[in-house]
């Protein structure tokens, strides 16, 4: 095998990334973390396409002097198609095509869940196919049977929210600053599992978690209404309360999907699979129940290019380039 470099470009929601790979082995990951949507309590599809604009450049240019090559060793550029932000994507997508057609080379389009399941093949060890993905952001929460590098099955998915969702807004209720998942996750650490909210239920392997908001709001407004210091007394034990209840509800359906389908190779993905309630709690199952698990790297957990590139790697092996038409695609799927 000869020696390809591949560039991958992610923005699909708040993030500009870019990232270098010498055939699979990842060689630079460079991303810019937007902090302006922090005051508003949510990602602003405007200023988020405008800061991926202003910074795209400067972090591709970072990605290709920390892979110390030159744009004209590239083999490929490869870019988050969909799903995301329209403005987001479109940014990366317009930079990613105009690059390519200059140095007179292949586009790849990269779906941005899939990406997020392959991000376990960036660095040992790798779970073997078949597998079952917990995959779990702000935007998505599914399980995905992995036959192989480019063959999957969506089980389960969110009928309404997404388990990131959840915490976002459980944080939001209790005065958090955004995104708060990092946060409750900090603060759970010193709590403890004391109160009881509503878990849906769902046939099948898909997931609600619409009900566990209102859950929370409803018990608040009773407690507030009696003690108006209840959050800043319970805090932490409100924190570890509603960890606790969706990561119960995460590792219910992905225990039964397990004994459905016989398939001990577990990994979870996405933006909460930094959570360490949910490592954990994955972790004394991989014990009792014999699983096999996989967590990627904390870098690799949340949006990023390093996961862009590899999902882009098992495309150029078998010449899967797109078109120069190709256009972004915001609730693309499987």
């Amino acid at each position: 095998m000869g020696t390809d470099y591949i560039l991958s470009i992610e923005s699909s929601c708040d993030d500009t990334s870019a990232a270098v790979f010498k055939n699979n082995n990842i060689v630079a990951n460079v991303t810019y973390n937007q902090k302006v949507h922090e005051k508003y309590g949510g990602v602003v599809p405007e200023l988020a396409s405008r800061k991926h604009h202003q910074k795209i450049l400067p972090v591709v240019i970072a990605a290709l002097y920390e892979a110390k090559i030159d744009k004209h060793h590239l083999s490929a550029i490869a870019v988050t198609k969909g799903p995301g932000l329209l403005g987001s994507l479109l940014v990366g997508v317009s930079f990613a095509k105009s690059m390519a057609a200059a140095l007179d080379i292949p586009i790849i389009e990269v779906n941005h869940m899939q990406a997020h399941i392959l991000a376990h093949f960036i660095e040992e060890p790798y779970p073997s196919f078949p597998f079952l993905c917990l995959t779990v952001s702000g935007g998505h929460t599914q399980i995905v049977k992995v036959n192989d590098h480019l063959d999957m099955e969506v089980i389960g998915t969110t009928i309404d929210d997404a388990a990131g969702e959840a915490f976002d807004k459980a944080g939001k209720m209790l005065g958090l600053p955004y995104p708060a998942g990092p946060h409750i996750d900090k603060l759970a650490n010193q709590g403890q599992n004391t109160f009881r909210f509503a878990k849906p239920k769902v046939d099948g392997h898909n997931f609600s978690f619409s009900g566990l908001k209102t859950s929370i709001l409803y018990y608040l407004k009773k407690e507030i209404k009696e003690n108006p210091k209840f959050i800043e007394n319970n805090l932490n034990d409100l924190c570890s309360s509603i960890q606790s209840t969706i990561v119960e509800i995460l590792i219910k359906k992905l225990t039964i999907a397990s004994e459905e389908y016989k398939i001990q190779d577990l990994a979870i993905a996405g933006g909460v699979s930094a959570n360490s309630g949910l490592r954990k709690e994955l972790q004394k199952l991989s014990e009792s129940n014999d699983w096999n698990v996989f967590v990627p790297e904390f870098q690799y957990c949340t949006d990023n290019a390093g996961m862009i590139g590899i999902t882009a790697y098992y495309k150029f092996l078998k010449k899967e380039f797109s078109s120069f038409d190709m256009a972004p695609e915001p609730r693309m799927k499987f």
